[in-house]
């Protein structure tokens, strides 16, 4: 099921299969990157209840090892949808006998999306329905499109950081099998602007801890249009394209909660860095916003 959304500066489409944001339109302008399946073939996956790779594709919980897929599921789940109005959509899954022989939890998530203005805004919210308290890690992967206009170039493209000058932001360090290590290294940026993808700093995720002012932008040199992301209640965040494309199309701004599987974290899920544990019966909401311009 599709549901669209639509005021008068966006037009916005939401599919129940996964919650996935597939269309965000602006000043004519398509922002979201197509899914192309040559190259990616998503476009904004939920990351729920993990995130990123595990180290040997597994994690534990209480001492016992528990095998998993990157990101979780519910990027490939089905959600039961509701059209709120015109500007909001609410999307829902709770958890079941699959999720459960990966994420032995009884749980509730509900995705919604509404239109304020310019600005799409994304909210999570978490429900612990067992009877123990649940750790979980959630995240977005929203792919903004580039090269938005005929003759642009994936070079023209850059990441602006708020309140940031020319000393550059810290990352974590990233092995073969996608896992974080340390140390951290220096990006560089050049007045307040990372203009380098992944792949040319050579690693296959940039990952910073504590962005300043939590907000970031992807604009270009060449045209106007730009997406102000601001996530408070997400303290990391990853930036992604998928190596070996050379002049990219896409570039993916990801809030995370948690921080991916680490060398230097525990392999109990309630102990690795940023997860968050909810008592029986408790729930949260995490929201951020895009804004397009």
């Amino acid at each position: 099921m599709m549901i669209s959304l639509r005021n008068d500066e966006l037009s916005v489409r939401v599919s129940s299969a996964g919650a996935e944001l597939r269309s965000v339109v602006c000043g004519g302008v398509e922002r979201m990157w197509c899914g192309d399946p040559a190259v990616w073939g998503r476009r904004a996956p939920l990351l729920f209840p993990l995130i990123g790779r595990l180290r040997d594709g597994w994690y534990a919980l209480d001492g016992k090892r528990i095998d998993a897929p990157t990101h979780g599921f519910c990027r490939d789940r089905a959600f039961d949808a509701e059209q709120v109005s015109d500007t909001e959509a609410c999307f829902a899954t709770v958890s079941d006998e699959r999720t459960r022989a990966v994420y032995p939890f009884d749980f509730r998530l509900t995705v919604r999306f509404a239109l304020e203005g310019s600005t799409l805004v994304k909210t999570h919210e978490v429900e612990n329905l067992g009877g123990a308290p649940m750790p979980f890690e959630l995240g977005g992967h929203e792919a903004y499109a580039t090269r938005l206009f005929p003759g642009e170039h994936m070079a023209d493209y850059f990441v602006r950081f708020e309140g940031v000058g020319t000393e550059g932001l810290e990352m974590f360090g990233m092995d073969e099998a996608g896992i974080l290590t340390l140390p951290k290294t220096v990006v560089l940026l050049e007045d307040g602007c990372l203009t380098k993808t992944p792949e040319e700093l050579g690693i296959d995720t940039i990952v910073l801890e504590n962005v300043p002012n939590s907000a970031v932008a992807l604009a270009s040199a060449t045209n106007p249009c730009e997406v102000r992301v601001e996530f408070p209640d997400f303290p990391y965040l990853g930036i992604w394209t998928k190596a070996g494309q050379g002049d990219a199309r896409y570039l993916c701004i990801e809030p995370w909660s948690a921080l991916p599987d680490a060398r230097f974290s525990p392999r109990e899920l309630a102990e690795k860095p940023g997860v968050r544990v909810l008592k029986p019966g408790e729930r949260v909401e995490l929201s951020y916003r895009m804004e397009f311009r």
